[in-house]
């Protein structure tokens, strides 16, 4: 048992160090800053630097592709943040979008009472546990405040996520709006006008990438949990069934189209990756059948990356009663009926955090002196590195920048491509290293002479001399390998 808990221990440290090293590369090469860092940040803000900001849309980009862009089945949407707050009433949100917010009797820091316990005993183990409950549960247990270490706690009170806001010039309850608490709300809203201008046919579905905002308690473990993230949602018309296997049989679907999204598209080990279903306790009362997949997060655990769930004809439902409009689907014969609906809800931002912790790689190389280094690389799919090529001429002379600016200027068309010419070049090698570039072109005085240019493998640091005028050909196979 001690050799057990000593290799737990080591375990978990190595875990956080992981979620250390991620933290100060995306600092310091130019993914994630913290946000309003020169008025000294905001509890969980973050700004998506250049690095960032493309592996965010290369991601978004490869879900919209493989199922909007693929597919026939499914449009796109963008819907607006702030709508007539009556949506939010209709979908339950105002009343019941509710955490457990619990206060520390010593210090008065208020914390998630849930959250407190699913580290303590277990996401499984919590769900048993009715919201009533959660404050004894909690004394029982002996759980400690993360902010100043006491065990005496408040019972658990509903605290509602909506972030409120006003419409107008009076910030009074008459004006009161509601920033979007998911992107889904958008879609079952613009049903109708998908049906009169789309001319879809059940079983079909409406997509959409976009910002949504919670009023998180404890936001924390880096982007994992914040107050303003970005969410890719699908939900998937399907007619009422009759049975259980007519809902079934497009459900069991999805659930191989999404692992295969994760595994095959962005390159996510299965090993890394589970299936959770919730219980009774834990499914929303609507939902016939729920899932998480969840990642094996460092510091954090198993931890939810994407949603799934049979939604039935709910939201539709709701909005019908609220706003009185005709959301019906009408066959050709006239027959109308309300469809039911599956969600497969992507989380964008915790699947960049997923792909950041996934590729990160440390190798012991040899230096050029002949010692042993560590290399930090993160070795993205090549489609989802936020740089394509790096153009890296071996001397700022003006005979070799002239050469690289212009194989830059013709890459540029078909590649993200960037031009760097400060340090030495095996710290510009390691530099494209640590941000996932796939090639690194070298242009040294040989290339004055022999029109040729050294291509750097990033993966294997295997290097390949090329004709300038066959680069981007030979560029462009590599990418499709």
């Amino acid at each position: 048992m001690i050799i057990y808990n000593l290799l737990w221990k080591n375990m978990s440290k190595k875990k956080e160090n992981l979620m250390e090293k991620i933290v100060s590369l995306c600092k310091r090469r130019g993914f994630i800053f913290p946000g309003s860092e020169i008025y000294g940040g905001m509890a969980n803000s973050w700004d998506y630097g250049p690095y960032g900001a493309e592996l965010k849309k290369n991601i978004a980009d490869r879900w919209w592709k493989t199922f909007v862009q693929e597919r026939e089945d499914i449009v796109g949407i963008d819907s607006a943040i702030i709508t007539n707050p009556k949506v939010w009433e209709a979908s339950g949100h105002v009343a019941n979008f509710n955490d457990p917010l619990v206060d520390c009797l010593k210090c008065k820091a208020r914390h998630r009472g849930d959250k407190l316990l699913e580290e303590k005993i277990g996401v499984d183990e919590t769900n048993k546990i009715s919201f009533e409950e959660i404050g004894g549960k909690m004394k029982e247990l002996g759980i400690a405040c993360p902010t100043c270490g006491g065990v005496d706690w408040t019972e658990a009170r509903k605290f509602n996520l909506l972030f409120e806001t006003h419409i107008g010039v009076l910030a009074d309850k008459k004006h009161t709006a509601y920033l979007r608490g998911e992107t889904a709300q958008g879609i079952f809203i613009n049903f109708k006008n998908i049906l009169d201008t789309q001319q879809m046919k059940l079983p079909f579905g409406i997509a959409q990438i976009g910002k949504a905002f919670r009023n998180e308690i404890t936001p924390k473990n880096f982007i994992f949990r914040t107050r303003e993230f970005e969410q890719m949602e699908i939900e998937y018309f399907i007619r009422p069934p009759k049975d259980e296997k007519d809902w079934r049989g497009p459900f069991e679907k999805w659930q191989k189209d999404i692992k295969n999204f994760f595994e095959k598209d962005l390159g996510i080990s299965s090993k890394n990756m589970r299936w959770r279903r919730h219980d009774d306790n834990e499914r929303s009362f609507y939902s016939k059948d729920t899932y998480d997949v969840e990642y094996n997060y460092p510091t954090l655990g198993w931890g939810e990356l994407h949603g799934f769930a049979y939604r039935t004809d709910y939201d539709l439902k709701q909005h019908i009663e609220f706003s009185g409009a005709d959301l019906y689907y009408r066959e050709e014969n006239g027959d109308k009926f309300i469809p039911h609906c599956i969600e497969p809800s992507f989380g964008l931002t915790r699947t960049l955090l997923a792909v950041l912790l996934e590729f990160y790689t440390e190798e012991e190389v040899k230096a050029a002196g002949g010692e042993t280094e560590t290399r930090v690389v993160m070795k993205f799919p090549k489609h989802l590195s936020p740089i394509k090529v790096a153009i890296l001429p071996l001397s700022k002379k003006e005979d070799l920048m002239k050469v690289s600016q212009k194989i830059f200027a013709d890459l540029r068309p078909h590649f993200m491509t960037e031009h760097h010419t400060s340090g030495s070049i095996g710290k510009r090698y390691r530099k494209q290293d640590e941000i996932g570039t796939p090639f690194c072109v070298t242009v040294d005085f040989e290339s004055l002479e022999d029109k040729a240019v050294t291509v750097r493998d990033r993966d294997t640091m295997k290097q390949e001399r090329v004709k300038i005028k066959d680069l981007a050909d030979y560029l462009k196979n590599k990418f499709e390998e």
